[in-house]
């Protein structure tokens, strides 16, 4: 298998993984950010997780998971081989090279801050941009406010709908994505780094739990500076009402219903999702890539 072949497939198995274990964190997520609430009627996150439960069943927990799936093992593959190479096109070039170090328990690309939080930015946005579609549709089934009789249904109606529906909250996406994603390879690169320097000697399983941690801690930090415009996005996404009609209008409705707290919906359900589908995505991938370039030395 070639190089772009094995990210590729390491970035899809980490986002099946991710998707299926993590989808009732992203339900819930959506549930809490679309309502239309005054501070005083805003639904707590067990009192949602109960009302699904009930009225769906356990699996209501699930519901969005086909299309989690469609958006995210196909939209982390390309992120993540679009990554590698964006980086190592960066690394040919002096400015964004990091300083020559040698350093274990990773085969990823080095380099320095500013390469990484473009490189992290630039290609989070690209595939945002192809698999947009398949996150307005994701974030609809999630909802619950939505009826398709099947996804393939489902898929058909948006792509007749045209650019409007198919890009619909793009803009609010970008503007998350792009910091989030930039900021994320800047903390886990950084936080590999100081980890290898404390324990410079590191095995398979050694380095496997590194790099748990340090994505873990990437995407709680990312998470947190980024989340208003996930806010934003699923309610551009997910809400039919004028006043949802655009990113402007979203935050003028945002800010008069709910004041700047309205931004921070969901927030605990998203960094704890991001938390875990990062220390399990950046696991699988490199796990993935290291045990084939350690087999190609023998």
């Amino acid at each position: 298998m070639g190089d772009v072949g094995l990210h590729l497939l390491s970035g899809a198995l980490s986002g099946f993984a991710s998707s299926i274990s993590l989808q009732p964190l992203d339900l819930l997520k959506t549930r809490l950010q679309q309502g239309d609430n005054v501070p005083d009627k805003r639904p707590r996150i067990l009192y949602v997780a109960r009302n699904v439960v009930a009225c769906e069943g356990p699996l209501g927990l699930w519901r969005g998971t086909t299309a989690t799936m469609a958006r995210n093992v196909p939209g982390i593959a390309l992120y993540m081989t679009g990554l590698n190479a964006t980086r190592t096109a960066l690394a040919t070039v002096p400015y964004f090279a990091a300083p020559p170090a040698h350093r274990k328990g990773s085969v990823l690309p080095q380099l320095n801050s500013q390469g990484n939080l473009l490189a992290g930015a630039t290609t989070r946005v690209a595939a945002g941009f192809v698999l947009n579609p398949f996150s307005v549709l994701k974030a609809r089934f999630e909802s619950g406010m939505y009826r398709y009789d099947s996804f393939l249904g489902s898929v058909s109606a948006i792509f007749r709908a045209g650019p409007s529906e198919l890009l619909r909250g793009f803009a609010a996406s970008a503007l998350r994505d792009a910091p989030y994603a930039g900021l994320f390879v800047v903390f886990y690169e950084g936080l590999k780094r100081e980890m290898n320097r404390a324990v410079p000697l590191a095995s398979a399983g050694t380095s496997s739990l590194m790099h748990s941690a340090a994505a873990a801690s990437a995407g709680a930090l990312a998470t947190l500076s980024t989340h208003p415009f996930d806010v934003i996005k699923t309610k551009v996404q997910v809400r039919s009402e004028e006043r949802y009609h655009g990113m402007l209008t979203t935050i003028k409705t945002i800010l008069r219903q709910r004041g700047v707290a309205g931004f921070f919906d969901g927030v605990s359900l998203r960094i704890g999702r991001k938390v875990l589908s990062s220390a399990i995505g950046w696991t699988i991938y490199e796990a993935v890539l290291m045990s084939v370039a350690s087999q190609k030395k023998y």
